[in-house]
């Protein structure tokens, strides 16, 4: 989310780009076409996740999806960082926002943002508490934080409930020296080794990554190492974790916020550290824009994938992100889950159950 402006640099990348948005045009108008039909213009039920990725509620920038007691709970970009929760990943229900009031800090970091509208966290359980990363920020701009905030539950009703604000991880302004690079999209990893780690960046320099101390969930030290993971024209929405050997780093490349029209596209690359380099399927360093496809930005109704994450649970691994735009939801941004799997050659895989056909239901209806 949040994009900075970029402009084309010869009539070379003109060119290509005109044909590619020609194409991606093309294949918007296609589905947007099929799944016009009577019906499909009724609200987007939530169907069983074996026939459907969307989970028919407008989300923009999902969180990891974390279970606490018997309830999973996920947030989402909005005012006060809004939440929905489910008991089988199925159906979905509205939570409490995280925050009824600005943290006070917001008004002298960030003093752009008004509204309390936070963007694209992050929610992980780390010993006994959650912490919840999140973005602070104004479109466009560089001037932007990073802030925590923490609860022993995520349960309301728990008399424990208490989101602790911990102020900023990270933070960066318009004009700062050294590297130009972007505070938001906080994706959290805990490694093996009991390590944390926080990866966030939107356009400018690209992809970023610093360690985090587990017992604060701040930063090791104000000046701590901070690693360049990956860069493109357009890239940002991280998101970091480890199967097997491997690390594997996903990023989105392409515009969000645009409905049907939003061009986001899922890349990945893997590393033995986690550090990087992160390499694609064919030895690209995602540092020199380097990335495999790993979801495409039109998927049968869906558009623009963004914000990845993964999920153990119900006895399987699942992927889990939005879709810029939903035709069936006219348009809007929905929550997916879908099957993920792994090739024999390590590299994740997620399954668009979308992609399957649809057959509508036979009438019951005889002429007489």
């Amino acid at each position: 989310m949040k994009p900075k402006q970029n402009y084309l640099r010869s009539p070379r990348r003109l060119l290509a780009a005109m044909i590619l948005g020609t194409l991606a045009f093309s294949a918007t108008v296609i589905a947007q076409t099929n799944y016009a039909r009577p019906e499909f213009r009724n609200s987007f039920p939530a169907l069983p996740l074996e026939q459907s990725a969307s989970r028919g509620i407008v989300t923009r920038d999902p969180s990891s999806i974390v279970k606490c007691g018997d309830e999973y709970w996920m947030f989402y970009t909005g005012r006060g960082l809004p939440t929905f929760h489910s008991k089988d990943l199925v159906k979905w229900e509205h939570g409490p926002a995280v925050f009824k009031t600005a943290p006070e800090w917001i008004a002298g970091a960030v003093p752009e943002n008004r509204n309390m509208s936070y963007w694209a966290p992050d929610v992980l359980k780390v010993g006994a508490r959650y912490l919840l990363y999140y973005s602070v920020s104004s479109m466009g701009k560089m001037t932007s934080a990073i802030g925590l905030a923490t609860n022993p539950t995520l349960d309301p009703n728990d008399p424990a409930y208490q989101w602790t604000d911990q102020g900023v991880v990270v933070q960066t302004h318009e004009g700062q020296t050294g590297a130009a690079y972007n505070a938001i999209d906080p994706s959290v990893f805990h490694d093996r080794d009991g390590s944390l780690w926080l990866t966030f960046g939107s356009y400018w320099s690209g992809i970023k990554l610093i360690q985090l101390d587990p017992k604060t969930g701040k930063r090791l030290t104000p000046d701590s190492k901070i690693y360049s993971l990956a860069y493109n024209d357009s890239i940002e929405a991280s998101y970091l974790c480890r199967h097997d050997d491997y690390y594997y780093l996903f990023v989105n490349w392409g515009s969000c916020c645009q409905s049907t029209n939003s061009s986001y596209n899922i890349r990945i690359g893997r590393s033995k550290t986690v550090t990087g380099p992160y390499l694609d399927k064919v030895g690209s360093d995602l540092l020199k824009a380097g990335g495999s496809v790993f979801l495409a930005t039109t998927n049968g109704p869906l558009f623009g994938p963004g914000h990845s994450g993964t999920l153990r649970a119900e006895g399987r691994d699942w992927f889990t992100s939005d879709f810029e735009g939903d035709v069936r939801m006219h348009g809007k941004a929905t929550l997916a889950i879908m099957p993920l799997t792994w090739n024999a050659d390590g590299w994740p895989e997620a399954t668009v159950n979308d992609l399957k056909p649809i057959s509508p239901a036979k009438s019951t209806t005889t002429n007489k």
